[in-house]
This record gives structure tokens, C-alpha cells and sequence, in this order.
């Protein structure tokens, strides 16, 4: 007899963080590279919260929340990726375990050091309002 399993999915939130002159806050992870902060939420926590939290430990850095802008969907992984548009408030560029460098880039920066993946398409929808909220699956 088959016992019913939930389904599992990991679901994650990320930032792109802007402070007060325009610039992207990026970090430096040991395996992708340069990227926005952002991991898995945790039981009994809000997307925003994760968001605020996860951006807060890979950066130092205190953010406040502009909006949501969407989902990128891993359908055959069943990640979903939360991504949010924050502005700075706070705190200082401050490395951790999971972040080698820490720091505030220029676009045309950040085009040239996000490299893994679709990891700068994110950034650019998620400082595009008239494309959001969007759901990108793959």
C-alpha cells in the first residue's frame, strides 16, 4: 500500500538591493560566482522575512522591501525562486560563510560579474516594473 508523500518543493527568496546612488548590491558565493543575496525560506517565515534575513547574513547590509516582482519556477527540480526589489536602509557591506566579497555595483558592473546561469536576466526584470510581476518557468 502506497502511502500518499506531499510533494517537496524548496522555495527560496532573493533581492535585487539598490542603494541611494542606483547600485546593485552583489555578493561573491563560493560556487556561482557574483550574485543578488537570497535563500530558502524557513517554516514559519514570510517570503519578505527570508528576503530581509537572507540579504541581511550574506551582506550585512538591512533592506526595506519596494515590491515583489515574481517567480522563476524550476519545474523538474521543484524550486520556486521569489524575487524582490529592495532599497538599502542600513548596516554595512560585511562578508560571511557564504559570501567571499560583498559590495554595491553599477548595472554595466553587474552585467559584466553575474555570469552563472539567468542570474542577471533576474536582476533586469527585477528593475523592469512594466514586465512584472512575471512567472518564468523552465
Amino acid at each position: 500500500m502506497n502511502m500518499y508523500q506531499p510533494p517537496k518543493h524548496i522555495v527560496s527568496a532573493a533581492a535585487v538591493v539598490l542603494n541611494h546612488a542606483g547600485e546593485i548590491l552583489l555578493i561573491k558565493g563560493p560556487r556561482r560566482g557574483w550574485e543578488m543575496p537570497g535563500g530558502q525560506v524557513e517554516e514559519g517565515e514570510s517570503l519578505q522575512q527570508a528576503a530581509i534575513r537572507e540579504v541581511k547574513e550574506e551582506s550585512g547590509i538591512d533592506i526595506e522591501i519596494v515590491r515583489f516582482c515574481g517567480i522563476y519556477q524550476n519545474v523538474e527540480r521543484s524550486i520556486c525562486n521569489t524575487l524582490f526589489l529592495a532599497k538599502e536602509v542600513g548596516g554595512e557591506c560585511t562578508t560571511s560563510d557564504e559570501s567571499l566579497e560583498v559590495g554595491f555595483f553599477t548595472k554595466e558592473q553587474a552585467k559584466e560579474m553575474v555570469t552563472w546561469k539567468n542570474f542577471y536576466e533576474r536582476i533586469e526584470l527585477a528593475l523592469s516594473a512594466d514586465k512584472q510581476p512575471f512567472l518564468i518557468e523552465f
